[in-house]
């Protein structure tokens, strides 16, 4: 990649992507660690990201962090399996976790990432709409869509 092209990225989103995946992930370490892997990959998507807006790079950027990070927790989650199973009722909230994190990630586009960051991260639908190009009408309607999605989920799993 461009290395000008790659230093603007890290100069604009780096910091911004760290506080995000922080809060997301409850872990600053997890956080740089997973927003690096997104540089890295960034690298090796030159293409698509030369053809994309500055506001369509910066959702690759959001999207691609967040998909590290439930990649992560669900081979946390595998590995968890395969040892012995934890005693204390606490360890549920973990797995009600995992459980949601899957939920978000089974949504369609971007409804995931755009329902994490308006209901957990406190975004509103006009930041929103400005992070990803959209107009805050297309943000409360993608909103609106990931609701149902979630509802009918957790109707079809209980």
């Amino acid at each position: 990649m461009d290395e000008c092209l790659l230093e603007k990225f890290y100069q604009a989103w780096y910091q911004e992507l760290i506080r995000w995946c922080s809060r997301m992930a409850e872990d600053t370490e997890l956080a740089e660690d997973l927003v690096q892997e997104a540089f890295l990959r960034a690298i090796f998507h030159l293409s698509l990201l030369e053809t994309l807006s500055e506001k369509q790079q910066r959702a690759w950027f959001y999207r691609t962090v967040k998909n590290l990070f439930l990649d992560r927790k669900r081979h946390e989650r595998y590995e968890t399996v395969a040892q012995t199973p934890q005693q204390s009722g606490q360890d549920m909230g973990e797995y009600a976790m995992i459980d949601w994190e899957q939920l978000l990630n089974g949504l369609p586009g971007d409804e995931g990432v755009l329902f994490l960051m308006r209901y957990v991260e406190g975004y509103t639908s006009a930041e929103l709409g400005e992070f990803f190009g959209l107009p805050p009408g297309t943000v409360r309607s993608r909103l609106s869509d990931a609701r149902k999605h979630l509802k009918n989920a957790l109707k079809a799993n209980f």
